[in-house]
């Protein structure tokens, strides 16, 4: 019938219209089964506690009544295993304990005095303040243990005055993590972290240090990304950059912040963080929250809640994996 009737048509000089092909559904981007990888890291810890009383052998910690580095690194595993949903695993494969105060970049090293000046403001902190890593990683032959996978990165505990960064990369393709990158580790195969924690903070002031590191890797995740692909910058709006389109907000901004550390800031604004719990498959929920929301402005417990809303859940979207904690547990799974 239907040849008939265009046959009719062409002697009419008529031509027959074609229906316009309907646009197919993209296909998705994470289509491609992939688990989401559980990481597991081993770490070498190394605590600079020296003995400053050698009287009665009592070591800087004990004299100053900070914390206890055992205690501390307890309470940090145990919150990133949970808010990873067992993703991101730390094992702590050697602790080493030193009774010195650290090098400095430029060679001068404290004394129990002329730290107990410092730390009581009679004297000003020795400058430059950085902690000597090339001497550091020497001692400690850290490059050769990274290249031969005995550990995969590093926690160093000291106090105020160390020099330490929150955290630094090195290795072959390091690059950023809230420093420059180490020098001279470039012989180093393997990317690798070296985290600086202060036991006279607390497990808050750890997970500082840690989201600053995630921040510096999940940028660099999504460099390559258009701004309308990039899922990580999208995930860290909060209401004063992008008024009325807040998701998760930043470590230092919560969803509702005014300004940095504002993390008991009472004023309800519209977020989509709970959408970021259906990732990647989000469905438009939002609602209003405050800091009842996080902790009412305690650092851990805000920390704590960012860091669940990171993705870890199987596929991929653009490439990218969409379980975070693998990119942000080992930086060598970050393509350059």
């Amino acid at each position: 019938m239907s040849s008939f009737i265009d046959f009719i048509l062409s002697l009419l000089g008529i031509k027959k219209t074609q229906p316009k092909p309907q646009p197919q559904p993209a296909q998705p981007t994470n289509a491609i089964p992939e688990p989401a990888a559980i990481v597991t890291r081993k770490v070498l810890m190394v605590v600079y506690d020296p003995v400053v009383e050698p009287s009665t052998g009592a070591k800087l910690s004990q004299k100053m009544n900070w914390g206890r580095p055992d205690t501390l690194s307890a309470g940090f595993l145990a919150d990133i295993l949970d808010t990873s949903n067992g993703l991101a695993r730390y094992q702590v494969v050697e602790r080493v304990d030193v009774d010195e105060f650290p090098l400095k970049a430029d060679g001068f090293r404290y004394t129990a005095e002329s730290y107990r000046q410092v730390i009581t403001r009679a004297a000003q902190p020795h400058q430059p303040d950085l902690f000597n890593y090339e001497d550091f990683m020497q001692r400690f032959n850290i490059l050769q243990r990274i290249a031969s996978n005995e550990i995969d990165e590093v926690w160093i505990f000291a106090f105020p005055y160390a020099g330490l960064y929150e955290s630094t990369m090195g290795g072959l393709g390091a690059f950023w993590c809230n420093s420059q990158p180490l020098a001279r580790t470039f012989s180093c195969p393997r990317r690798f972290i070296i985290m600086g924690f202060s036991y006279e903070r607390g497990i808050g002031e750890m997970h500082e240090s840690f989201g600053h590191r995630a921040e510096a890797i999940m940028e660099k995740v999504y460099a390559k990304h258009s701004p309308q692909d990039n899922l990580w910058h999208k995930f860290i709006r909060y209401d004063k950059s992008h008024p009325g389109q807040s998701e998760c907000g930043n470590i230092h901004f919560a969803p509702n912040s005014e300004k940095d550390y504002d993390w008991g800031n009472m004023r309800l604004v519209e977020s989509g963080c709970d959408d970021w719990y259906h990732f990647p498959n989000f469905t438009g929920t939002r609602r209003m929250v405050n800091a009842n929301d996080w902790g009412n402005g305690e650092i851990r417990a805000h920390h704590i809640w960012w860091f669940k809303h990171f993705p870890k859940a199987s596929g991929r979207t653009n490439s990218i994996a969409n379980n975070w904690w693998q990119y942000i547990m080992d930086p060598t799974r970050v393509s350059l």
